[in-house]
């Protein structure tokens, strides 16, 4: 009955899903009758059905002129009389609902109402003032529901009980700073102190609903929550042992001799045994058959079998509540506004008020947890979709209200809520005629509560303590991992030994390490590549790849994700340490080490300062430290450059990926040719331009430049021996650049296709073709650079690939006739030969053996480049 989270079968998900469209109103009447009994509030229900009309007997408003008092009484009576029909319906209706509403507000007033105050001290006896204060704030937040405040029409509020434990340490808090030797001032100041959590709650509410900030709570540890639970469950279950038993709060401890009272004593374990064994019973019942009226008339059947036994055996009831086993109520004869008669601000102790601001702020914290959640759950099982924020401004306005007329926190209540919507009470009306019958029960004041067996209202704080901490023990056994399970544990045995503000902020402590412990245990390097398995877009003569897949195997690429924090950055710098070791360096040898944290949610000081130590490491082997995936305005960027990283000698920033990768091979590149002495560059290479080479006099005589001259006479050289060709060999230069590292380019058999090859020269900008454009030819790149744009549906993000000279474009959309997968821009100003699709079937036509060994060769060519391709798709992320 006022259990604050509730597992949600799976039955009833699948109930909460979209209605068929039989199921769905079948007219515009039926769809607006269903929206005004879920969402509309009381007026609208008055006055849904009231039909005026205009003269040509059309519905419309009735003309307004000047009419008496008695006219406007009349005029209010007959739209009374009007929407009189509907209320009466949805009243007799809601008749079921409002009984069995009724029924739990009793049992849980009864129950939570009468434990608001430690049963010890100064606070004995106040049970009757405890159930007012219950009642009243359950009207209040019934109110303010039933008004329209709920997107729930049928809304059930109620005092949070979970409270409860929370009041307990507010008040022995306010005794303990204020001694018992001034009764009414502590109870002033005790008042008080409960009424202003109420407004603290719904301030607070108010404020997460008005700025839309309630999903924000959903990002708090489930598990803490759940341990909080546990912890009232226990909490709950205590309280059951010493109401039935009569004993108070502050006498029950975790001892031997606590346990001899309870278990030893056989008057005592009389008391409590029954009780339990009720609840016991209770829930083995539900758990074989399952239906919303057992719980209530379970627990009408109790007193009413209590006095039978009783009348059968003739027992006085003065002795029965002498024994315990019938409420004692002292001050039954009290009216039910007698609390406000304990609030004396003049009496009050501001400095033991202001001493129990962080119990305060412990209880807000454990309150504002609970609708996000509830609310949710409830919207499934209904199947109506609710405004979380709206909720939580309608829990501001009831815990405000509450507050201001000086009694206790409340909410809706899930449980409670679903079981009237079960039976009928789904209408404002219903709402409105539960407060109603509230009220009732609030009037008769307290003196029932003297004929309630002791044994009934034990049973019920058994029943919600047992769920509670079956619900946080039981039934997260296998739905959470053994971290989150000890600290449930952990937090519900620190609140039973110390108390609930420790066991709150233990928990978070708890959670804190874990998140730690856990953190440094995941890896942080996702991918650890060596830079000939992950090579760039670039499309390069076959001389330059073959170089390339030689030398960047002394690139190597650690791409990170996470946090960077203390936990997680030790394993990046054991990683990069290892690389470093002289055992493995003796046998690989890096030149560049690139590092991407494209997916790296941000760096704290000490992994900011791991990265520095790191550089400085690699700038003793003369490494060269290539960061990518961010930028410097970026939290990431913010981060290392606090520190000085981006600053530091030997660190080379890119924006992307494939940016950093094609730097990397464009400075293999010119240091090879560099190597040769030559002036200028006899290629054209993408990407940023940059003179000096950052590893430039660091590899004399070492085992990296062994290895990256051996690889360009191998290659390159093959390519680029001192020219003697004149401007009339192209494009047959073109075509040995393109094709000789795949078969011998023989100048006779390849001269009859020279005629069926266009030269174009295209200045920057130029777009050569748009994706989904019908194919016009192939491209062979002399000189200059083209970029092609491949784009994907969303969210999938573009890919960009780069052509140099020596390379071929368009090939496979001009082979296969199928439309351009790219759109191809000339980034550089440009010389290309074309082959187009007339030409090609022409060659086919005249020279078909030719025409087959260029298409073989183009598509070798076309092969190793979308082998590429697809790789930097497959690892880009």
């Amino acid at each position: 009955m006022g259990a604050p989270l509730s597992i949600i079968p799976e039955s009833t998900q699948r109930r909460s899903q979209s209605p068929t469209t039989e199921e769905r109103p079948r007219s515009s009447r039926e769809l607006e009758h269903h929206s005004s009994d879920e969402s509309a509030p009381l007026l609208a229900d008055l006055e849904a059905n009231h039909r005026t009309y205009h003269t040509n007997g059309a519905a419309g408003p009735e003309p307004v002129g000047k009419r008496g008092t008695k006219g406007v009484v009349k005029n209010v009576t007959i739209r009374i009389a009007r929407g009189s029909g509907p209320l009466l319906k949805d009243a007799a209706k809601s008749i079921p609902a409002v009984i069995l509403g009724t029924l739990l507000n009793i049992l849980d007033g009864i129950s939570y109402g009468m434990i608001i105050f430690p049963a010890a001290g100064v606070f004995n006896d106040l049970g009757g003032v405890g159930v007012s204060m219950f009642f009243v704030s359950a009207i209040v937040a019934q109110l303010i529901y039933s008004a329209g405040a709920s997107g729930f029409a049928g809304a059930n509020g109620s005092m949070m009980i979970e409270v409860v434990p929370f009041f307990h340490l507010i008040a022995n808090q306010i005794a303990d700073e204020m001694g018992e030797d001034n009764p009414h001032a502590v109870l002033a100041t005790t008042m008080v102190a409960f009424a202003f959590s109420s407004v603290l709650t719904g301030f607070t509410f108010f404020i997460l609903g008005a700025l839309r900030l309630g999903s924000l709570i959903g990002f708090f540890p489930r598990h803490i929550l759940v341990g909080c639970i546990g912890g009232v469950g226990v909490f709950l279950i205590i309280t059951g042992l010493t109401v039935s038993t009569r004993i108070p709060d502050d006498e029950f401890s975790l001892s031997l001799a606590t346990f001899k009272f309870f278990v030893l004593n056989v008057h005592n374990l009389v008391m409590w045994l029954p009780a339990f064994c009720l609840a016991v019973l209770l829930r083995i019942i539900t758990h074989k058959w399952e239906h919303q009226l057992i719980f209530p008339i379970y627990f009408c059947i109790i007193p009413a079998v209590f006095y039978v036994v009783v009348a059968a055996a003739r027992m006085d009831l003065g002795t029965l509540r002498e024994t315990g086993w019938i409420f004692d109520m002292g001050a039954s004869s009290e009216p039910w506004y007698h609390f406000y008669k304990l609030y004396d601000f003049k009496a009050m102790s501001w400095q033991a008020f202001w001493a129990t601001m962080p119990t305060q702020f412990a209880l807000l914290f454990f309150n504002i947890l609970h609708p996000p959640l509830n609310v949710p759950a409830l919207s499934v099982s209904l199947n109506h979709d609710v405004d979380t924020d709206k909720e939580l401004v309608a829990h501001g306005y009831s815990n405000l209200l509450a507050g201001l007329i000086g009694t206790v926190p409340n909410y809706l209540v899930y449980v409670n809520t679903l079981l009237f919507y079960r039976v009928g009470g789904d209408t404002r009306v219903s709402g409105f005629l539960l407060a109603g019958a509230t009220t009732v029960l609030l009037l008769v004041g307290t003196a029932p509560i003297a004929f309630i067996p002791v044994m009934v209202v034990g049973a019920l704080i058994f029943v919600l303590g047992i769920d509670l901490v079956k619900e946080a023990l039981w039934d997260t056994r296998h739905r959470v991992s053994t971290s989150e399970y000890i600290t449930i544990a952990s937090i519900m045995l620190c609140m039973t030994i110390w108390d609930f503000v420790t066991g709150v902020l233990f928990g978070i402590v708890v959670s804190c390490i874990f998140f730690v412990v856990q953190s440094s245990q995941r890896r942080s390097v996702r991918a650890l590549h060596s830079g000939d398995s992950v090579m760039s877009t670039v499309r390069r003569p076959g001389a330059h790849r073959a170089y390339l897949h030689d030398v960047t195997k002394q690139t190597t690429i650690l791409r990170l994700q996470g946090f960077m924090f203390f936990g997680t950055i030790t394993h990046v710098e054991e990683s990069i340490r290892a690389l470093l070791d002289e055992h493995i360096w003796r046998r690989n040898p890096i030149r560049f080490l690139v590092l991407d944290l494209a997916l790296v949610a941000g760096v704290d000081m000490s992994a900011a300062e791991a990265f520095v130590r790191i550089q400085r490491l690699l700038q003793g082997k003369k490494v060269v430290l290539v960061l990518c995936g961010f930028t410097v305005d970026s939290s990431v960027g913010r981060a290392l450059n606090n520190v000085g990283l981006l600053d530091m000698d030997g660190v080379e920033l890119f924006e992307t990926f494939s940016d950093a990768v094609e730097w990397t091979e464009n400075i293999y590149l010119r240091a090879w040719f560099r190597a040769q002495k030559a002036e200028t560059l006899p290629v054209a290479l993408p990407g940023r331009q940059d003179d000096v080479i950052p590893f430039h006099g660091s590899v004399i005589d070492s085992p990296r430049r062994t290895a990256l001259v051996d690889a360009g006479w191998r290659t390159i050289a093959r390519d680029h021996s001192p020219p003697d060709l004149q401007e009339s060999r192209e494009p047959f230069n073109t075509l040995v650049r393109a094709f000789s590292s795949y078969e011998p380019i023989d100048q006779e058999t390849y001269a009859p296709l020279i005629p069926y090859l266009k030269r174009m020269p295209v200045p920057a900008g130029t777009v050569l073709w748009k994706q989904g454009d019908p194919p016009d030819g192939l491209y062979i790149v002399e000189s200059g650079i083209l970029r092609a744009t491949y784009r994907f549906d969303d969210p999938t993000p573009p890919m960009v690939e780069s052509m140099v000279p020596g390379t071929i474009a368009g090939e496979l959309s001009a082979l296969s006739g199928l439309e351009r997968n790219a759109t191809c821009v000339v980034e550089r100003a440009a010389v290309v030969w074309k082959l187009s699709m007339e030409d090609l079937a022409r060659l086919e036509e005249a020279h078909p053996e030719l025409a087959r060994a260029f298409t073989r060769l183009v598509l070798k060519v076309a092969k190793l480049d979308y082998d590429i391709l697809i790789t930097a798709l497959a690892t880009r992320q």
